[in-house]
């Protein structure tokens, strides 16, 4: 008995293993300035629920909604505009998020043109990371 319990929390554990969140951020000035994206799952196999947090401590912090993602893999490519102005592409949408007092808004249409590209929050492995443009040169 006490061996069947024990297979039971063993395996209990295995399967929690691939739940979780992650959370990994882009300091435009330092940690009180930036982007940061969170990814939490339920269980295994769950869909993703992913959302941007835009930061300007002690001024505000927004959480915003992304589109779930049904796969482990993930990417948000972020531009800069304008200082403290930035759109990003996830899939096939676009936002606008502006640090100055964190607001947020979804394009209805791509924009012609989205800026610099500062980097990529993506996935790695597992693990999201953040991705930035001169590193990416270096790949």
């Amino acid at each position: 008995m006490m061996l069947r319990m024990l297979s039971l929390g063993i395996a209990s554990l295995a399967a929690l293993a691939g739940c979780g969140s992650q959370q990994v951020g882009y300091q435009i000035t330092d940690r009180n300035h930036s982007l940061s994206v969170t990814r939490e799952q339920q269980y295994p196999g769950s869909d993703w629920a992913n959302h941007v947090i835009v930061t300007r401590f002690p001024e505000c912090q927004r959480r915003y909604k992304l589109k779930d993602s049904t796969s482990d893999s993930f990417k948000l490519d972020v531009y800069l505009v304008e200082p403290q102005v930035y759109i990003l592409n996830h899939a096939k949408r676009w936002y606008i998020a502006e640090t100055k007092a964190c607001q947020w808004q979804q394009y209805d249409e791509p924009p012609p043109e989205p800026g610099t590209l500062v980097g990529t929050f993506q996935t790695k492995g597992d693990q999201l990371t953040w991705i930035d443009k001169a590193e990416k040169k270096g790949e």
